[in-house]
C-alpha cells in the first residue's frame, strides 16, 4: 500500500492522461476515444481503493513546489486522510460508471472525442480538489472544476439553451468564488507563517489565536463559496439549467463531482467553522430553506431531468442542514451525517439521472413526462433500477437514503439540546428546521414517485407529433441540434436506436450496479460503523467533541411514515390517468402556478441583479466611449490640429521662403554656438 499512497498523484494523473489521449491522439491511431478515459478513470478508482485502505490523518505527499515567493510557499501536496480517500473513492467509482454509460449514450455524436476529453479533465480537477492539502491548491482545482463544468454543460453549444446554461453556471459560480478568494486572503493575514496548509490552518493553536472577526468572517466567506458550488440559496439557480448538457454530464455534476465540492469544503473546514455557532445555524437555515424551496418547485415540473435536478438542490440542502447542526457535542455526528448523505446520494442520484437519460434515449430525446407513460414493460431494467433509486431518495428502509437521511434528521433533532449545553441562545431555531426537514421528506417522496408513476405506470403511451405537449414543429428523433445518435451503426455496434426499446447493455449495466449500491451501501456502511470509523482518520476529527446523546427510533419511524404517506399520495394521484391532479391544481391554482414557474426566482434575478449589472455595463460603456475614448482621441487630435492650424501655413511651396527660413535657422544655430 505504501507505494500507491506515496504515488497518490497517479489518481488525478490517470484521467488527465486519458482525457488528453482521447482528445488529441485516439482518432489518429484509430482508437475509440471512450477507451482511454474509461481505462484512466478505472485505474484511478483502483488506486483510490488502495489509498482508502491506508488512510492516515497525518499523511501527506509532496509532489513538487508549485508557488514559491519569498516566505510564501504553496507545494503541490496531496492529503491522504479519511475524508480525502472517501471522496476520492466515491468520485472515481461513480465517474467510471458514468463514463461506461456515456460510451453508449454519446455514440455517434460529432463531438464524441471532445466529450471524453472534457470528462477526463473534469475527473482530474475533482480528484485534485479533494486531495489538495492547501486552501490555495484547493482553489486552483475548484476553478478547474468550474471551467470543465462550463465546457460540459455547453457541450452542445449550437443549442441556445445549452449555451445559455453554461454561461449562467460559469457566472453564478464566479460570484461564489469571490467568497473563497476573500477567505484565502483573510486566512493569509491571520495564520502563522502565512501557511495555508490544512494542518496549519486547522491546528488548535491556530484556531485559538484567530481574531474574533476572523472566527465568524472566514467561515461565512467559505460558506458563501459553497452556496454557489453546491447550489444553495440564493446562488442555486444555475444547477437546474445544468441538465441542458448530455445526461452523463448531469449525472456527474449532480451526483459525484462539482456540487459535492462545496459540501466537502465545509466538512473539511469544520474545526474552523465550529468556532462560530451563529454561522453553523445560518448554514443549517440556508440548507433547510433551499431543500424546501427546491422540493416545492419539483412538485409540478414535467421535465423528468429537471425534477431530478431540483431534487439534487434539495438533497444538497439536507447535507448543509447536517453540517450546520454540528454545534457543541454534535460536531462529529454532524460531519458524519452530512458526508454519509453525500456518499449515499452519489449512488442513487447518479442512478436516477442515468435512468432518466435511458428514458430520454428510448423516447427519441423526449423528456416531457406528459408525452409518454407505462414504460415498465418496454424498459424493465430502466424501470426497476429507477424504482430502487426513487426508494432510496425517498428514504425507505432498507435503502441507502434511509440510513443517511435519518442521520441528518437525528442531528437536527438533537441540535437544540446541544446548543443549550454550550449556552447558544438561538439554538431553539433548530427545532423548526427539524420539522421543515420532515415536511421536505414528505414532498421528496411525493415528487419522486410522481415522476416514477407518470413515466412507468398506467397505460402505455409513446411520444408522437400530435401530442398536446409536442413542440410546434416535429422534432426528429435524437435531434439535439448535433445529430446525436443519427447514424446507421455506431462505434459500439448498437446502430440506430428505435423509439420505445430498452437501452443497450452498455447503458443498463452501470444502472444495475448503481441500483445495487442504492440498495446496499447504507446498510453496509451505516449501522456497521464503517463509515464513521473511516472518517475518524481525518485531520482534525479527533479534536471535535463526540455526541453523548442516546439514539432513539422515533425519528426513523416518523420519517418513514412521512415518506410512505408521500408515496401513497403520489400513487393515488398518478398511478392511473385521472383528472385528480388537474382538480387539485385548480383548487390551489396560485400556489400551483408559482411552483410551476419556479416561484419566478429567475425573473426576480433578471429584474434586480441582472438589471443592475446591465445598468452598470451601460454606464461603463458610456464612460469608456465618451470619457476614456474622448481623452484618447483628444490627445491624438493635438498634433493633427497643430499641424493643420499652425504649421500648414508655412508649407506654402515658395522656394524663396524656404531659402530665407534655412538661412535664418543657420544664423540662429551659429549664434547659439558662439554666444552661449
Amino acid at each position: 500500500m505504501g507505494f500507491f499512497v506515496d504515488n497518490i498523484w497517479l489518481v488525478p494523473a490517470c484521467p488527465l492522461v486519458g482525457g488528453l489521449f482521447a482528445g488529441f491522439v485516439a482518432r489518429r491511431v484509430k482508437i475509440d476515444p471512450f477507451a482511454p478515459v474509461a481505462i484512466g478513470v478505472g485505474l484511478a478508482f483502483l488506486l483510490s481503493l488502495a489509498a482508502y485502505a491506508a488512510a492516515d490523518p497525518e499523511k501527506t505527499v509532496v509532489v513538487s513546489r508549485w508557488i514559491e515567493a519569498g516566505s510564501f510557499v504553496v507545494p503541490l501536496e496531496f492529503r491522504v486522510d479519511g475524508l480525502s480517500t472517501l471522496m476520492l473513492s466515491m468520485v472515481t467509482f461513480i465517474s467510471f460508471l458514468v463514463v461506461v454509460f456515456a460510451g453508449g449514450y454519446m455514440a455517434g455524436d460529432p463531438g464524441y472525442p471532445r466529450f471524453f476529453a472534457e470528462i477526463g479533465l473534469f475527473v482530474f480537477s475533482m480528484t485534485g480538489l479533494v486531495l489538495s492539502n492547501n486552501y490555495v491548491l484547493t482553489y486552483a482545482f475548484w476553478e478547474g472544476v468550474g471551467v470543465c463544468s462550463y465546457l460540459l454543460i455547453g457541450f452542445w453549444y449550437a443549442k441556445p439553451a445549452a449555451a445559455a446554461a453554461a454561461v449562467k453556471a460559469f457566472l453564478v459560480n464566479r460570484l461564489g468564488d469571490i467568497g473563497f478568494a476573500l477567505a484565502i486572503f483573510w486566512l493569509w493575514t491571520v495564520v502563522p507563517n502565512h501557511d495555508l496548509s490544512y494542518q496549519n490552518v486547522l491546528a488548535d493553536s491556530t484556531l485559538q489565536s484567530l481574531p474574533e472577526a476572523a472566527r465568524w468572517g472566514i467561515p461565512l466567506l467559505l460558506f458563501w463559496a459553497a452556496t454557489a458550488k453546491s447550489a444553495q440559496l440564493p446562488l442555486y439557480v444555475w444547477l437546474p439549467d445544468a441538465m441542458e448538457g448530455p445526461t452523463p454530464v448531469s449525472a456527474l455534476i449532480h451526483a459525484a463531482t462539482m456540487v459535492t465540492a462545496g459540501v466537502y469544503l465545509i466538512a473539511r473546514s469544520t474545526p474552523l467553522i465550529a468556532l462560530s455557532p451563529e454561522v453553523q445555524l445560518l448554514i443549517a437555515t440556508i440548507g433547510c430553506l433551499t431543500a424546501l424551496l427546491a422540493a416545492l418547485i419539483a412538485l409540478t415540473q414535467n421535465d423528468l431531468k429537471r425534477v431530478m435536478a431540483y431534487s439534487t438542490v434539495s438533497q444538497l440542502g439536507y447535507m448543509f442542514m447536517a453540517l450546520g447542526s454540528g454545534v457543541g457535542s454534535l460536531a462529529r455526528l454532524a460531519i458524519v451525517a452530512g458526508m454519509f448523505h453525500l456518499f449515499t446520494h452519489a449512488f442513487f442520484k447518479a442512478l436516477l439521472f442515468l435512468a432518466s437519460g435511458s428514458v430520454m434515449h428510448s423516447m427519441g430525446d423526449v423528456i416531457d413526462m406528459r408525452r409518454f407513460r407505462g414504460l415498465r414493460r418496454r424498459m424493465p431494467y430502466t424501470c426497476w433500477t429507477f424504482a430502487l433509486g426513487a426508494l432510496a431518495l425517498a428514504g425507505i428502509f432498507p435503502t441507502a437514503g434511509f440510513w443517511s437521511k435519518d442521520e441528518v434528521l437525528v442531528a437536527l433533532g438533537a441540535a437544540p439540546h446541544a446548543s443549550r449545553e454550550i449556552g447558544f441562545g438561538m439554538g431553539w431555531l433548530y427545532g423548526p428546521l427539524y420539522w421543515l426537514a420532515m415536511l421536505t421528506a414528505f414532498l421528496t417522496a411525493f415528487y419522486t414517485f410522481r415522476a416514477f408513476f407518470m413515466t412507468f405506470w398506467g397505460p402505455e403511451k409513446l411520444p408522437g407529433p400530435d401530442d398536446p405537449e409536442a413542440p410546434p414543429a416535429p422534432v426528429a428523433a435524437h435531434d439535439h441540434g448535433h445529430d446525436h445518435e443519427d447514424h446507421a451503426a455506431d462505434a459500439h455496434g448498437h446502430g440506430h436506436h428505435e423509439i420505445g426499446l430498452e437501452s443497450p447493455a452498455i447503458m443498463t449495466y452501470p444502472m444495475i450496479v448503481l441500483a445495487a449500491g442504492a440498495l446496499l451501501v447504507g446498510l453496509l456502511f451505516g449501522p456497521t460503523g464503517l463509515f464513521e470509523g473511516h472518517l475518524e482518520h481525518t485531520l482534525g476529527f479527533e479534536s471535535l467533541p463526540a455526541a453523548g446523546h442516546a439514539f432513539t427510533w422515533t425519528t426513523p419511524i416518523v420519517s418513514t411514515i412521512v415518506a410512505l404517506a408521500g408515496i401513497a399520495l403520489a400513487f393515488v394521484m398518478y398511478a392511473e390517468p385521472s383528472d385528480l391532479p388537474a382538480r387539485v391544481a385548480a383548487a390551489v391554482r396560485p400556489l400551483y402556478r408559482a411552483s410551476l414557474n419556479k416561484f419566478h426566482v429567475d425573473e426576480i434575478y433578471d429584474g434586480t441583479v441582472m438589471a443592475l449589472l446591465r445598468g452598470f455595463t451601460l454606464g461603463s460603456r458610456i464612460f469608456d466611449v465618451k470619457v476614456i475614448g474622448g481623452l484618447v482621441q483628444g490627445v491624438a487630435n493635438v498634433p493633427w490640429a497643430a499641424a493643420k492650424d499652425v504649421l500648414a501655413k508655412y508649407q506654402n511651396g515658395l522656394i524663396q521662403f524656404y531659402a530665407a527660413a534655412s538661412a535664418l535657422s543657420v544664423a540662429v544655430l551659429l549664434w547659439l554656438l558662439l554666444f552661449t
